[in-house]
């Protein structure tokens, strides 16, 4: 904590906007990390920007003006790495996560297995979008790894993000979805954990700076604040496990 800390007072004080985009996971431990590094740097304003990790680098291939990009997964990390976004040199692994299976609160089915999902009493079944949502990604993985995928697809009902798949469940507009176990924390009274899905590899949210980021030294110093551990304690609060 306090070499983070004298890396802050390191930085020359005068007011700066610092955009980061961020997986739509995020949104909450964002929103709570914002005032405390802003509270380090007098003068800076956080503005956040949150969707699928897709979108977002979509938005920064089109020249989005974003100081700080945080993704999901690694391979939406990797893409903006191939384009010359980020600054490789300078990314960093911040949390870790889990895939789970919910079912709405008031649900009278409740899968034990994956396997299950094939079965009449599921006919929806809330997948994000596996071509640019992460956690769609990371369960059309897992259930071709069982070879459960082509009976599960043909009940999904996509999602644009993972926040998106869990207002589904949560509004019992379907009966079943995959989301990321710190999002289904969010709503203990209207979704309900069924089960933990094995992933292929862990699951991994990657940071760094923008390559064209007009605050190169400010975005640096929130990279690198995320791993700090007052940034941990927080992330640890909404459920994040360390990287």
């Amino acid at each position: 904590m306090a070499s983070w800390l004298a890396a802050c007072l390191a930085l020359p004080a005068g007011a700066a906007d610092l955009t980061v985009s961020a997986a739509a996971s995020l949104t909450h431990a964002f929103r709570d990390l914002a005032p405390l590094f802003e509270s380090a740097h007098t003068g800076t304003r956080v503005l956040l920007n949150f969707g699928a990790s897709g979108a977002l680098l979509q938005q920064l291939d089109m020249g989005a003006p974003v100081d700080v990009f945080a993704s999901a997964d690694q391979e939406t990390m990797d893409q903006a790495q191939a384009k010359g976004l980020v600054r490789a040199a300078q990314r960093r692994d911040f949390v870790s996560n889990t895939l789970v299976v919910v079912v709405p609160a008031a649900a009278t089915h409740v899968p034990k297995a994956v396997a299950e999902l094939a079965q009449p009493a599921y006919q929806r079944i809330a997948i994000g979008l596996p071509a640019s949502v992460p956690v769609g990604r990371y369960t059309r993985r897992a259930l071709e790894a069982t070879g459960q995928w082509a009976a599960i697809e043909r009940k999904a009902v996509g999602a644009n993000n993972v926040r998106q798949a869990l207002d589904y469940v949560a509004r019992a507009e379907v009966d079943a979805g995959f989301v990321y176990a710190t999002d289904a924390a969010l709503m203990p009274d209207k979704v309900k954990v069924a089960l933990t899905v094995a992933t292929a590899t862990p699951i991994l949210y990657p940071v760094a700076p923008l390559a064209a980021s007009a605050n190169a030294a400010l975005a640096s110093r929130f990279v690198e604040f995320l791993v700090s551990p007052p940034a941990q304690a927080v992330l640890a609060k909404h459920g994040f496990g360390r990287p």
